[in-house]
């Protein structure tokens, strides 16, 4: 891995550290403060947002999603379903990025947000609405048509109104079609198929939009989760709704579960809380304590190194880093997920495309 940068919180205790070069061509250092690409991340904002609204009473979770969207919704889905990953819609990743080429196309090419819904649509359903969780892009990308049909301003200026700015995380933005971070970042590495390593840092990111497009830092996330879970940013009894959870796999009742746009890890030592991120080439994976006082984020500079089948030293140390942030005993998380590299809910974008072992790095 070539850096890693995480921020841990205890009460009001806090720890920042950083490891490894935030680019391998020069060797600038990581840095424990830099912007990253925090993927799925984003839709805990989104549906933060989106329970606000239902608080407001402008939103109902168990109305037919057609009452908001007429012409996009399937008969039988309901706003809840979208949030909880429940709808049965399938995903558009495995379509836009089912090859090299089109990781390279949508690289330099804005895609609208109706465009990836008609692609999701498009596929055959995973399951009847409301059968089982089915991860799914394109129910974070429906809430973001969503929200801006209730409050008639941009999904991503609503939820800057009404997360970001509130808690002053001034660090965190949506990027829009501009391809570049703004600010001090790192290289985002991806293994290519002629045995590079590639940067894809720049990057038009309307391919994720409302489901994973947010620009943000581990300090920023922290905050987040803290005021999310403390109740700074939703009633008890939209914050209940948003814990309420179904198994992420149907087969392990008792493993990962997911609610609305937050998901739930069991320790030995209790529920931890929170939210995962893969996009190419930069990952994040932020776990918190019911309470938001015991917190953890962790953010990587490299993806789709894992090798199915093969040894996963880098996930083994990353979950190791997790588990001792929550003084819980590194071999726990093999036995709850059965998926070591491949974080700890979110699937990566192209990984059928790329599936390659990460390019050993030359030392100096």
């Amino acid at each position: 891995m070539p850096g890693v940068l995480a921020e841990v919180r205890d009460g009001r205790a806090t720890w920042r550290g950083a490891s490894g070069v935030a680019d391998v061509t020069t060797g600038r250092p990581m840095r424990p403060d830099l912007l990253h690409r925090v993927g799925s991340i984003t839709k805990t904002f989104v549906a933060t947002a989106l329970l606000q609204l239902v608080a407001e009473r402008r939103l109902v979770l168990d109305a037919p999603l057609r009452r908001y969207l007429p012409r996009l919704a399937p008969d039988g889905v309901t706003v809840r379903m979208l949030l909880d990953q429940t709808s049965g819609i399938n995903d558009y990743d495995h379509v836009i990025f089912g090859t090299v080429e089109g990781i390279e196309k949508y690289q330099h090419t804005t895609i609208r947000p109706r465009e990836l819904v008609e692609i999701g649509l498009g596929q055959e359903p995973t399951n009847p609405p409301g059968a089982r969780h089915s991860y799914s892009n394109t129910n974070y990308i429906l809430a973001g048509l969503l929200l801006e049909r209730i409050t008639g301003r941009p999904a991503t200026v609503e939820v800057r109104r009404r997360v970001l700015r509130p808690l002053g995380l001034w660090r965190s933005s949506f990027p829009g079609t501009d391809p570049t971070i703004d600010g001090p970042h790192s290289a985002g590495y991806v293994p290519w198929v002629d045995g590079t390593l590639r940067d894809f840092s720049v990057y038009n990111m309307s391919w994720a939009w409302t489901a994973g497009a947010l620009v943000s830092t581990t300090t920023d996330l922290n905050r987040f989760f803290r005021a999310l879970l403390g109740g700074r940013l939703l009633r008890p009894a939209e914050l209940a709704q948003m814990r309420r959870t179904v198994p992420a796999d149907p087969t392990a009742p008792d493993g990962v579960g997911y609610g609305l746009g937050l998901l739930s890890l069991p320790l030995p030592g209790g529920l931890v809380w929170g939210h995962d991120g893969v996009v190419l080439g930069h990952q994040t994976m932020s776990l918190h304590s019911p309470d938001g006082r015991r917190q953890v984020t962790v953010a990587l500079n490299a993806t789709h190194y894992w090798v199915p089948g093969q040894p996963d030293p880098i996930s083994e140390a990353l979950f190791g880093f997790l588990f001792t942030a929550f003084g819980e005993p590194a071999t726990a998380l093999r036995a709850l997920t059965g998926r070591p590299g491949h974080g700890l809910l979110t699937p990566a974008p192209g990984t059928a495309a790329l599936a390659a072992p990460l390019p050993a790095l030359s030392t100096r």
